[in-house]
């Protein structure tokens, strides 16, 4: 019970869309490193959700100094991403799965970092929420309530970056992908608003 109440509440907090779920579904689509992407963001989910569980969930809670570096070191970082979505929206310019620049796989995985680290939502939902919740439950049932979230985790980044291919034939046409990164820009910009406002 603890395990599928974990994935039940992990998947809600996952599922949300974010940057992070944006560029996975981005790169999903054009095929470009999807299965190092779906690792890194499931492990990274795993890392934070074991260490909120283990108790750093009142240690973020209480140092200002990091979550304010990461707000705004994240709102920058969403701005500048949100941008560049927005020219090439604007542009149109390289919009043909046949065609597309490819990207280093270094280049996604920094990307996913910061999508990922300079966010600091991510450390609210996985160190801070997840981790009070699971430890509302007495051992062994806190880790099972862990072990139900990092699953929902594995199970929805696979899904999104997996699944992201059958997109695939919508994205042959300049419009579909002036549309889609015209929404990655807004939600960027959206949650870069949302760190400076908050």
């Amino acid at each position: 019970m603890d395990f599928v109440s974990g994935f039940a509440t992990g998947l809600a907090l996952i599922v949300a869309i974010g940057s992070q779920n944006a560029y996975v579904l981005r790169c999903g689509i054009r095929r470009q490193h999807v299965l190092a992407l779906v690792l890194f963001c499931a492990l990274s989910d795993a890392l934070l959700i074991v260490a909120g569980i283990g108790g750093a969930g009142v240690l973020i809670r209480g140092n200002t100094l990091l979550m304010d570096g990461a707000r705004y070191g994240g709102a920058l970082f969403l701005a500048s991403y949100g941008a560049l979505a927005a020219r090439r929206s604007w542009l149109g310019s390289q919009m043909h799965l046949d065609n597309a620049a490819p990207v280093t796989l270094a280049t996604a995985l920094l990307a996913c970092f910061g999508f990922t680290f300079l966010n600091p939502h991510v450390y609210l939902d996985t160190v801070v929420l997840l981790g009070a919740i699971a430890n509302q439950r007495p051992d062994p049932g806190r880790w099972w309530f862990g072990a139900g979230a990092i699953s929902a985790s594995f199970c929805w980044f696979s899904a999104l970056g997996f699944g992201a291919r059958y997109l695939a034939p919508l994205f042959q046409t300049t419009l579909a992908w002036r549309v889609l990164d015209g929404l990655i820009a807004l939600v960027m910009g959206t949650l870069a608003l949302t760190l400076l406002l908050g």
